[in-house]
């Protein structure tokens, strides 16, 4: 276990967090930048004392369970959270499920996308992040926090349209709900999505038994929209590793009645990106 290192480490991700970032209130200004570190122990249900002695390299080696509340607490990804056993000398179990939360930069990005409706989708297609353009392609669910693509296409869950992609997408949405059931298996929610697929959708069923795969890029598609009329997209597809989420970008061709559709949409729509909390 390398005490020193480990401390230094605990010390410098406490630092990088603010208190908005893990939900806290901010209070009065502070003296330092970052979380206190008794913040951190109350995200991790932990004493005080027992944090305050790994960070001054003083603690005993920390068990896999209080490896994991501190990589939680301290909102790690999933590299960072491998390196946290590391140098605790611990082997990191799988992650327990998959991050459900845009980081605060990915968010921000969207807002600075002209003409391009854009969504963050989490490892099992909960939509955890999307630009004004992108709510009103996806529908008002957006705003109360249900939207789940995989749901949307084999359920009919929320707004559902037409397009010239539902068979394909069918395949890729149950690739990658086979690769989270592969890395989040003790994930309750995600366990709760899939038996609920398999007992209301016969074509997931289906779809499933073949054992598809798939890399994310790029598609083409045309949308039938019920207010929009038929717009020709195109969709490109950005991968955040670190958290196994993926920015979904949805453009028109230049000087297309489709671009212009969606560079009004951004207009007329409050600049505001919403996120999941």
């Amino acid at each position: 276990m390398a005490r020193q290192e480990l401390a230094r480490y605990l010390r410098e991700r406490r630092a990088a967090l603010s208190a908005r970032e893990v939900g806290l209130p901010e209070g009065p200004p502070r003296r330092t930048p970052g979380l206190r570190r008794e913040e951190v122990a109350e995200l991790a249900h932990m004493s005080v004392d027992y944090y305050v002695r790994l960070e001054q390299a003083r603690g005993p080696r920390p068990s896999a369970r209080v490896l994991d509340a501190l990589a939680g607490a301290l909102r790690l990804a999933p590299a960072e959270r491998s390196h946290l056993f590391q140098l605790a000398g611990a082997a990191a179990p799988p992650a327990a499920r998959p991050v459900r939360q845009a980081r605060p930069q990915v968010a921000r990005l969207l807002e600075r996308l002209p003409a391009t409706a854009a969504i963050v989708t989490d490892a099992a297609y909960g939509v955890v992040a999307w630009n004004p353009a992108a709510g009103a392609l996806l529908g008002d669910e957006l705003a109360r926090h249900t939207t789940n693509l995989a749901r949307r296409r084999f359920l009919g869950a929320g707004q559902t349209y037409e397009t010239s992609s539902t068979r394909e997408f069918g395949s890729i949405a149950v690739a990658r709900l086979r690769r989270a059931a592969e890395r989040y298996p003790q994930d309750p929610q995600l366990a709760l999505l899939l038996e609920e697929l398999h007992a209301e959708s016969a074509e997931f069923r289906r779809i499933w038994q073949t054992h598809p795969v798939h890399a994310p890029g790029y598609r083409a598609k045309t949308l039938d929209h019920p207010e929009l009329g038929r717009l020709q997209l195109n969709c490109d597809v950005l991968l955040v590793p670190e958290d196994d989420q993926e920015v979904v970008l949805i453009t028109g061709a230049p000087g297309s009645r489709s671009a212009r559709v969606l560079e009004s949409l951004a207009v007329a729509a409050a600049p505001v990106t919403r996120e999941t909390t």
